[in-house]
């Protein structure tokens, strides 16, 4: 089973794609510029299954390192799924957090409130300054 997939440009492939590429160019042993042509259909490849091995993970002496492809996708989902669940839980737990904090603030306004309206009622019923002066020395 011969897959040629041929391209305008190596920008316009897909990880799949890629990671197909270089795991034929590991197990067959041919060179990269018969992969390059069987799949682009170009003569050159200016070290772009070099560049892609790098950003993959891939060795050219170990084969065998992060050669599954399947096993590379499924990670990458999963992590995605994973990251995506512990967003979606972080933002649950700091709205919550903030629904907190806003119920704090409101029951604080309104005990400053409930202090200040008891020491104006203290103030005429008794005669008293309770208030501090603020230009007065200690």
């Amino acid at each position: 089973m011969e897959v040629k997939i041929i391209k305008s440009s190596f920008n316009l492939f897909t990880e799949t794609e890629k990671h197909r590429m270089i795991k034929e160019y590991l197990a067959t042993g041919c060179t990269k510029r018969f992969i390059w042509k069987k799949y682009t259909g170009k003569d050159e490849e200016h070290g772009q299954l070099t560049r892609w091995m790098r950003e993959f993970g891939y060795s050219e002496g170990n084969s065998s390192r992060n050669s599954n492809l399947e096993a590379n996708i499924f990670m990458t989902k999963k992590k995605t799924k994973l990251e995506l669940e512990e967003d979606s839980f972080e933002s649950l737990q700091l709205k919550n957090r903030i629904k907190e904090l806003e119920k704090q603030l409101k029951d604080a306004e309104l005990k400053a409130i409930a202090f200040s309206t008891m020491v104006d009622i203290a103030e005429k019923e008794f005669k008293i300054p309770i208030r501090k002066k603020f230009n007065t020395k200690p």
